[in-house]
């Protein structure tokens, strides 16, 4: 497909999810399926190799197979893609990012450096390099809370008028004032966590890589163009997915100290779109099945919209 220009990285995007079998494999036949069951449910876009697809803990070979199969089936349905090519080392994610454009995706996704955070110089010339060998397709700066360099508004606004052809940033978001200076950095996309993207959309945001979408992509899908029309009704919504997670989720976060990817992978298994499970790949310890059924009860109890027609 053609690259995205930063006016059309809007919306819902979901995640895929690696299959892993005991013996530590990739299940690619459920990995197909799973990504042709994400193109029936045509949310504004699917991205690979971000937490959820356990980027950090894949060869290159299996970079090269999961992406080449989500390219294939997204390009042949003209669904929207981005390629995560985050790594710790930047030697490889430049490696990734030069396979991933002969594959086509709208935009890839990098995080910086991370074993030294970088200094503003430094990073500029990591993304200009990556820029630079990405050609048309623009980067995304995937730049989450754990990022050993959290950028500030005023540093994308920098990165922007060094001319370096950033298309947009994935985020924990934040208050009031961060929108507000958010909102003054012209062609950039601005995305934030899914669990509150109607309130970053009523504050300008233009979308989420969405955790919400791993618990049911196409209800996800219905959430966010619902915000078009009934702002107060989605606003209501995301309250009770707060509440499930400061209730449910967040507990298994502190008290259980499950990762991230435990947490989406989880997410995935409530309400069976994903036939990916929990299991994470060595050393990451999954949720159990215990704890997914009681996950699921109080899922279905306070957003039981997520369940209908499953």
């Amino acid at each position: 497909m053609k690259p995205l220009k930063s006016t059309e990285i809007i919306g819902n995007w979901a995640t895929i999810f690696l299959p892993i079998e005991e013996d530590e494999s990739i299940n690619y036949t459920k990995l197909s399926d799973q990504i042709d069951r994400l193109i029936s449910m045509r949310p504004n876009g699917i991205y690979s190799n971000g937490t959820a697809a356990e980027f950090y803990n894949q060869t290159e070979d299996e970079f090269d197979a999961v992406n080449g199969l989500l390219a294939e089936k997204c390009n042949a349905a003209g669904q929207p893609f981005q390629i995560g090519c985050n790594h710790m080392s930047p030697k490889i994610s430049l490696e990734r990012l030069r396979r991933a454009v002969q594959l086509k995706p709208g935009a890839i996704q990098v995080i910086l450096p991370d074993w030294f955070p970088p200094s503003f110089t430094e990073m500029l010339r990591f993304l200009e390099r990556m820029a630079r060998e990405a050609g048309d397709v623009g980067l995304v700066i995937y730049n989450p809370p754990h990022a050993k360099r959290k950028l500030l508004p005023e540093e994308y606004r920098k990165i922007k008028t060094e001319g370096i052809p950033v298309v947009g940033c994935k985020t924990a978001g934040g208050d009031e004032q961060w929108y507000a200076e958010m909102n003054g950095i012209s062609d950039f996309s601005v995305f934030i966590p899914g669990s509150r993207m109607a309130t970053g959309i009523s504050r300008g945001a233009h979308g989420a890589y969405s955790n919400v979408a791993c618990i049911h992509p196409l209800i996800a899908q219905q959430w966010y163009e619902s915000m078009a029309d009934d702002m107060p009704k989605a606003l209501e919504l995301e309250g009770r997915i707060q509440q499930f997670i400061q209730q449910v989720i967040v507990p298994l976060m502190t008290e259980n100290a499950y990762a991230d990817p435990a947490i989406d992978k989880l997410l995935s298994c409530l309400a069976g779109w994903a036939d990916s499970g929990p299991r994470l790949r060595w050393p990451y310890q999954a949720v159990s099945r215990k704890e997914i059924i009681l996950v699921r009860d109080a899922c279905k109890k306070l957003l039981p919209e997520f369940f209908e027609n499953v």
